[in-house]
C-alpha cells in the first residue's frame, strides 16, 4: 500500500474536491507537509481533501506506479464522489502526467509543479521540430512514457484539461517546459 498523509478539510466528511499530490524524487509526503502545503490549504480556507502520497522509484522501475496510483488513489476518490485533481513536482508531476495521459476520465485537472518532462533526447526532438505543436512523432511504443507524455500535452486543446503550472525562474528543467 501506498504511504500516504491526508489533510481533510473537514472531519468526519468528503470535500467536493480532492487534491491529491505526488513528491518528487527521494522525497515524501511529510516534506509536502513541512514545506507548508497543507498550512496554506487551509489559511485560504479551501473545501479541499489534501492527500500526500510517497513514490516508491522500484514501482517506477517495474512499471506498476501508475496503475498503483489509480488502484490505491484515484479510483477511491472518484468512488467518494468528489472531484479529483493530481498534482506533483518534479518526479511527481511526470507520473501525473502519465496518468493523466493513461487514465483521463479519472482526473479532473492537474496541479503541476516544475514537471520532469523526459530527456533531452525527446525535448531536442522537439525543439528540432521547431515545438510541440509541429512535432509528429510516428507511432509511439507502449512503453515509451516520455513521448506519450508530449503526445498527450500536444493534443490538448484549449480546456481540455485545466492545468496549473508553477515553474521556477531558476530550474534547471525550465527550457524544457518551455
Amino acid at each position: 500500500m501506498m504511504h500516504t498523509i491526508a489533510d481533510a478539510a473537514h472531519a468526519g466528511h468528503s470535500a467536493p474536491m480532492r487534491v491529491l499530490m505526488l513528491p518528487a524524487a527521494y522525497s515524501g509526503p511529510e516534506d509536502f507537509v513541512r514545506a507548508g502545503f497543507a498550512r496554506a490549504v487551509r489559511q485560504r480556507h479551501l473545501e479541499v481533501d489534501l492527500v500526500f502520497a510517497r513514490l516508491e522509484l522500484q514501482h517506477l522501475t517495474d512499471r506498476t506506479l501508475l496503475t498503483r496510483v489509480r488502484q490505491e488513489l484515484l479510483l477511491p476518490a472518484r468512488a467518494q464522489g468528489c472531484s479529483i485533481w493530481l498534482g506533483g513536482i518534479s518526479l511527481g508531476g511526470y507520473v501525473a502526467l502519465c496518468c493523466a495521459e493513461r487514465y483521463p476520465q479519472e482526473i479532473d485537472g492537474l496541479c503541476l509543479f516544475a514537471p520532469y518532462l523526459g530527456s533531452h533526447i525527446v525535448t531536442d526532438e522537439i525543439a528540432c521540430a521547431d515545438g510541440v505543436h509541429a512535432w509528429r512523432p510516428g507511432e509511439i511504443a507502449a512503453d515509451d512514457e516520455e513521448r506519450r507524455i508530449w503526445r498527450f500535452i500536444q493534443m490538448l486543446g484549449a480546456g481540455a484539461l485545466p492545468i496549473h503550472l508553477g515553474l521556477g525562474r531558476e530550474d534547471r528543467f525550465a527550457a524544457r517546459i518551455g
